[in-house]
């Protein structure tokens, strides 16, 4: 190639001296500023609960940061600058998980007005009802739910709302519609023909392994975390038997089998042993209620790892209006309530994996902490209990990761009861003091200094 001439040379020179004069190189950006960290905040109290410690501590102290748990610890010294939140003889603990509700819905004392009242609510209307419902829970220290069975997508709604901040509330696993049989539990049932539209797949009532599947893939869709399916039949549903199996064994494989496949859990709702022995057969992950389970069921579900969810407040609360039911739903509930104890005393004795819920919906929202006495009067210990609805609930939903226990890292789902909850089980229904993900959202003061 052919030298450039000097002439030339000296243009090219000046016609870059001329672009740089007027598009001169950008300066270097200045490195921003990182943020400041979030404050720390100190919890303190006479007791902590670890949510996996077989005892209490004296002199609890967690830190928090932002919205997670920085330390945990006795006697832990508080950083200089740190707002101390002092809450004097109390026992602070994880936030409390309900492994089994229904927060878009809750019964009242007249079973029939309630069937009436529930054709006159707009959808909008049960949707402010919910989030009602949502704070009541939360203020009384459960941070975190299972909601097993809505409808018109309600639970969804609710749960992306609480996420959000839109409203306030526990952290919400769904699983939208509550699969089951044509004619069973989870089905509009015992009414005149002609009343209520047939559900299908979409609504969670199938039929055959094909069916169910598709029903399982129906609800991952709309945005189920969980899936709830009926093995047996129930109490408040008026044409189906309490404890007679509802599916049959290749559909519950099917939708466990699926279900799995997604990675999802199956929680199955089951009163009756039969049933429940082919859903443990089949994989799912707990059974809800258990009223008439066997030893040998029990045995079998303390040898598969499967958990029990005995939710005895419902039945309880049941029992107290039982003359305000039609009468086959009245007979129904009797005979699972004469059966429910005897089943709770055997599990804790077999040494089952028990989780912690309420069924509330059955039961007003807000009280979900008369579960722990409930559990405790019939043979497990209140530290026991207090496990079920925190380390062990954390495992059963698969989020111990997050949740379940006070430990660095985790998110700060705290609250505080007065006194002692072991000597006082019923201290676990008096919650003081409540943070979620590290806001507060209940206290009887804030000391800082």
């Amino acid at each position: 190639m052919k030298p450039k001439s000097p002439t030339a040379t000296a243009a090219w020179l000046a016609m870059a001296a001329l672009l740089f004069h007027f598009h001169p190189p950008a300066p270097a950006r200045a490195q921003e500023p990182k943020p400041n960290p979030p404050p720390i905040v100190a919890v303190k109290a006479a007791r902590l609960f670890d949510g996996k410690a077989d005892a209490l501590v004296a002199n609890g102290v967690v830190l928090v940061q932002g919205s997670k748990i920085l330390a945990v610890g006795a006697d832990l010294a508080i950083p200089a600058g740190a707002e101390t939140i002092d809450l004097g003889d109390a026992t602070l603990s994880p936030g409390f998980i309900d492994a089994h509700t229904h927060l878009t819905g809750e019964s009242t004392d007249d079973w029939k007005q309630q069937f009436v009242d529930g054709f006159r609510r707009e959808v909008s209307e049960k949707a402010i009802e919910s989030t009602v419902h949502a704070r009541k829970v939360l203020e009384a220290g459960f941070t975190t739910v299972r909601d097993v069975g809505s409808s018109d997508m309600l639970d969804v709604g609710l749960r992306n709302a609480i996420a959000r901040g839109l409203v306030p509330g526990p952290r919400m696993l769904v699983s939208v519609h509550a699969l089951g049989s044509r004619g069973g539990h989870a089905d509009e049932s015992g009414l005149r023909h002609d009343l209520i539209k047939e559900l299908g797949p979409a609504e969670g009532i199938a039929h055959g392994p094909d069916g169910f599947r598709e029903a399982v893939r129906f609800q991952v869709k709309y945005g189920a975390d969980v899936i709830k399916f009926c093995a047996s039949g129930g109490v408040l549903s008026l044409a189906d038997e309490v404890d007679t199996p509802q599916l049959s064994p290749d559909e519950m494989r099917a939708l466990v089998d699926e279900a799995h496949r997604l990675r999802k859990k199956v929680a199955a709702h089951c009163h009756g042993d039969h049933a429940a022995r082919e859903a443990i057969e089949a994989g799912v992950d707990s059974i809800e209620h258990g009223s008439f389970l066997t030893e040998g069921t029990l045995a079998l579900m303390k040898q598969r790892g499967t958990y029990l969810v005995p939710t005895l407040l419902a039945g309880d609360w049941i029992m107290g209006k039982i003359d305000k039911f039609p009468p086959e739903i009245a007979a129904k509930a009797r005979a699972a309530m004469a059966r429910r104890s005897e089943m709770f005393r055997d599990a804790v004795r077999v040494g089952v994996k028990i989780g912690f819920g309420t069924d509330s919906a059955v039961s007003p929202h807000g009280i979900n902490a008369r579960e722990f006495t409930l559990m405790t009067g019939l043979g497990m210990t209140p530290i026991a209990a207090l496990r079920s609805a925190t380390s062990v609930d954390a495992d059963l939903l698969g989020i111990a990761a997050r949740v379940g226990t006070l430990e660095p890292g985790k998110l700060a789902d705290v609250i505080a009861m007065p006194g002692d909850p072991t000597v006082d089980i019923g201290a676990t229904g008096r919650v003081s003091f409540v943070m979620k993900e590290g806001k507060v959202v209940k206290s009887p003061r804030r000391d800082t200094r």
